[in-house]
């Protein structure tokens, strides 16, 4: 009996376990094999070992953005993890209306993000952008501010473009958690004269604690490789200063044609999401997934 349910788990895990092993295990093993070549991608590969680790600690553009990476990260978790706990709150209500306005909350999620880049790049152009004209509409600047060609904000506009695309998922989430919470506890809360927003900090945030940390580790390790909209957008300027590390893998790898330091830095992006995961699931308390419901 033993022996055959073993057997059947192996089948049943046997498809993810592949699915991993092709797309996952298998481009880390190449990538680091890569990471000891000098290879410009057509030619004749030259094996140099850890001549482009050790490449990395000299490289202020990389170290560079790797700071940016961290920052963007930052930002990415500020601006999205209040307002998608709000709104996902929000749409779990019983308010009027509240399907109408989730209809509107999610559109940013249906587009692509080259779509989203090329957009914003209109509305955002200093030259004939709508948020120019309508801040000169109303008195506040001369309406040629250059929001992405600004070194001092070009990264802060950029994470604020990168939230409005992801904050509709993180609100699914929310709204997912929140639906779950037994309406006894605001009951027992009510009767205990607690307010809405004293119900909010003391019974919805804390039964949404596990949500809160499965979209964290969703947007810290995002945040790691986010390409396309910042290509879309700035392509790594002004300068370098919206060049995450993501972009410049891709520089280094296509651009420059040196294959094996566009590697390195690859292989770096992903320990680094593994790592962080680990992390934030090991200090947060959600692996041992005890319930969140326990006393009731």
């Amino acid at each position: 009996m033993g022996t055959g349910m073993n057997w059947q788990r192996w089948v049943m895990v046997a498809p993810a376990v592949l699915f991993f092993a092709v797309f996952a295990l298998f481009p880390m093993i190449v990538a680091v094999y890569y990471s000891g070549l000098n290879w410009n991608g057509i030619g004749i590969a030259k094996w140099v070992g850890g001549q482009n680790w050790a490449e990395l600690f000299s490289d202020g553009e990389a170290l560079m953005s790797l700071r940016l990476t961290v920052e963007l990260m930052v930002l990415s978790w500020v601006f999205q993890t209040p307002i998608s706990l709000l709104i996902g709150v929000f749409l779990a209500g019983r308010q009027k209306h509240r399907a109408v306005f989730g209809v509107f909350y999610f559109v940013p999620l249906l587009f692509s993000s080259v779509a989203i880049g090329v957009t914003w790049s209109y509305i955002l152009n200093p030259n004939f952008g709508l948020v120019d004209a309508l801040l000169k509409a109303v008195g506040i600047g001369n309406g040629e501010q250059n929001w992405l060609g600004n070194t001092h904000i070009a990264m802060l506009v950029v994470s604020m473009i990168i939230a409005w695309q992801f904050i509709p998922f993180h609100s699914l989430l929310y709204q997912s958690g929140a639906k779950q919470i037994p309406d006894s506890l605001y009951e027992a809360a009510k009767i205990d004269g607690a307010g809405p927003w004293s119900s909010f900090f003391h019974i919805t945030i804390p039964q949404l604690k596990y949500t809160v940390v499965t979209s964290s580790v969703l947007i810290l390790t995002g945040s790691l490789t986010y390409f396309d909209l910042i290509y879309v957008l700035t392509d790594g300027g002004p300068g370098t200063s919206t060049t995450v590390l993501a972009m410049d893998m891709y520089k280094q790898a296509f651009s420059n044609q040196n294959i094996g330091y566009g590697s390195v830095l690859a292989v770096i992006l992903a320990v680094a999401g593994v790592v962080l995961s680990i992390l934030t699931l090991r200090f947060t308390g959600f692996n041992r997934m005890e319930s969140q419901l326990e006393g009731m």
